[in-house]
């Protein structure tokens, strides 16, 4: 992440834009509930929504940045055990398989150079019927000007990248639209609700 788009994070017109707009449409009608997972959660401004909004779940806020994870703590410090901050990478993040209900991935996709990989750790994670919601930036010329102006580490989705990668990592029920001329994409999907055994695992 750039040092302007650290600046932009904690800023005061970020936090209404994601409480007015962004979260009403990305999770539409979707209750966030038991253990949820906050991927590249950066200052914890999406967090503070999510917790102000759902009152029936214990989050987890994840950012790979330590200057992101010190303020997010500091932000979300008064929700006391109803959150949990820590660092971790989005491609080995360090829970155990099933852990999470749901998973909330809000504008950091496009950080994530294996991007492909942080689906996949996405799925093990997520208990078997989990649900991953979400947006992102697209592969369009003002979000490819943004990066290359500031020069920050970025690999842009055209939607149809997105709902392939989301297949490819064993999502079911994936749902990709764009809004805004196409500059930013709502995603959700679910992991499977079981997990085929292998042939070894069903032997007497």
């Amino acid at each position: 992440m750039s040092k302007v788009e650290r600046a932009f994070c904690r800023s005061a017109p970020w936090r209404a834009f994601t409480g007015r707009l962004v979260l009403p449409w990305v999770l539409d009608d979707t209750r966030l509930r038991g253990e949820v997972l906050e991927i590249g959660s950066g200052a914890g401004a999406n967090a503070q929504v999510l917790l102000d909004r759902h009152p029936d779940m214990h989050l987890t806020a994840t950012d790979l940045d330590p200057m992101m994870v010190a303020s997010a703590r500091r932000r979300l410090a008064p929700y006391g055990r109803r959150v949990t901050v820590t660092e971790a990478d989005t491609t080995a993040l360090p829970f155990e398989d099933d852990t999470f209900d749901a998973v909330v991935s809000l504008l950091m996709l496009h950080h994530v150079i294996d991007w492909r990989n942080a689906l996949s750790e996405v799925a093990r994670v997520l208990r078997p019927g989990g649900i991953l919601v979400g947006y992102d930036l697209t592969d369009r010329l003002t979000a490819r000007a943004v990066h290359l102006a500031d020069r920050s580490p970025h690999r842009l989705l055209a939607p149809s990248d997105l709902t392939d990668g989301l297949a490819a990592a064993g999502f079911t029920a994936a749902q990709v639209d764009s809004r805004v001329l196409g500059t930013v994409a709502r995603f959700s999907a679910a992991a499977p609700a079981s997990v085929p055994q292998r042939p070894s695992e069903t032997r007497p």
